[in-house]
């Protein structure tokens, strides 16, 4: 008899557990499976559990329905409950014959239904294709298994590039107005504080979902990008605009926003983070009353995430030191931005920066003009 029909497509022999409370069957059934399979032998359903779930797992078990104490049943319930011995191939050997005994056997998860009496050839077949299937079970779950880790590792190294570019760009954009500071960085962290308060809020839960509010972060950065088509002679004046000036410095919001939306156009198809951030650099100098710009858009016509924006970007400039302005004080900066609850400001989104205002200041330290944030 060639071995190489009764043994598994791995390197070394499969192992094989066999189970029966008879010795006489257990040597049986061992003695002709010895030649072709490292061979372990269990005389109780309890035994077999213990081996199965030990260091030397088996790659099939053939298991004895009528055993005392633990029937066959029981011992693959118990198998199948375990995550260590759920996904080894169980073949029920038994002197049931009935067509209901097998359909239960089967339903309870068993691959096969063996009856008694042995014959040799029968059995050495059954489980040679049940090793066979579980080989290609094994190699496909191996390989599932390395596409996963590849797809991650290509997705984070995807998120770092898209991370580091966006860093890239909204800096690029902070370089025209260097009397920003870290901006950009504080108003990000306001951005996430804001959103993180109003997950719960029923007017914002349905939104702001966690993915949304990492989102948005992500987004932030990306507000005050179209200054970069603002001429320097406007946007690093230090006195007073002009109406024209004025005119043509409000500008960077659709900027910002056609930059993004070419952006989203060259990629073919929507990008989230993308759109978040084109709702923020178009619409985070509206008003809730109506009386912003670009479009004088008004309460929830203005897109949530430039609501957010709105409060943070104020906040911000308030607080900061200007070459046209010294810094206002907290209590200063908290005033106005209560006073303009409803009129430049999203009421709830006021309650939600007066509210968590001591976790601002925290990042306003954090991130002061021309200091990296403390480790």
């Amino acid at each position: 008899m060639d071995i190489n029909l009764f043994t598994s497509a791995a390197i070394s022999p499969a192992t094989i557990l066999i189970t029966d409370d008879d010795p006489s069957n257990l040597s049986n059934l061992g003695g002709f499976l010895r030649p072709y399979f490292n061979v372990l032998a269990a005389p109780s359903g309890e035994r077999a559990l213990q081996i199965a779930a030990g260091p030397l797992k088996p790659d099939l078990i053939l298991l004895d329905v009528l055993m005392p104490d633990m029937d066959g049943y029981d011992v693959l319930a118990r198998l199948r409950d375990n995550a260590a011995t759920r996904d080894i191939p169980v073949i029920f050997v038994t002197g049931l014959d009935s067509s209901e005994d097998e359909e239960r056997g089967l339903t309870l998860g068993a691959v096969d239904y063996i009856a008694k009496p042995y014959r040799p050839p029968i059995i050495l077949a059954r489980v040679r294709t049940q090793l066979e299937l579980k080989h290609a079970r094994d190699r496909l779950a191996n390989q599932n298994a390395y596409l996963e880790a590849e797809v991650e590792s290509r997705t984070q190294d995807i998120q770092l590039i898209q991370d580091v570019t966006i860093k890239a760009l909204a800096e690029l954009a902070e370089t025209r107005d260097p009397e920003t500071g870290y901006h950009i960085h504080r108003t990000q962290e306001y951005v996430r504080i804001l959103a993180e308060r109003l997950q719960d809020h029923p007017r914002f839960s349905g939104f702001l979902t966690d993915k949304v509010v990492e989102l948005l972060a992500k987004s932030a950065p990306l507000h005050d990008i179209g200054k970069v088509g603002i001429p320097d002679h406007i946007l690093l004046k230090p006195g007073k605009l002009t109406e024209q000036e004025w005119a043509i410095m409000k500008t960077h919001s659709l900027l910002g926003a056609q930059a993004i939306e070419r952006a989203v156009r060259d990629a073919g198809r929507s990008v989230e983070f993308l759109d978040i951030a084109k709702q923020i650099t178009h619409f985070h100098h509206e008003k809730w009353d109506g009386s912003g710009y670009p479009d004088g858009q008004k309460n929830d016509a203005i897109p949530i995430p430039a609501r957010l924006m709105a409060v943070a970007d104020v906040f911000d400039a308030l607080v900061s030191p200007r070459v046209y302005k010294a810094p206002m004080s907290i209590e200063q900066a908290r005033g106005i931005i209560a006073g303009e609850r409803g009129r430049h400001f999203d009421p709830d989104v006021v309650d939600a920066f007066l509210a968590c205002l001591d976790d601002f200041l925290t990042v306003s330290r954090d991130y002061k003009n021309g200091d990296r944030p403390h480790e």
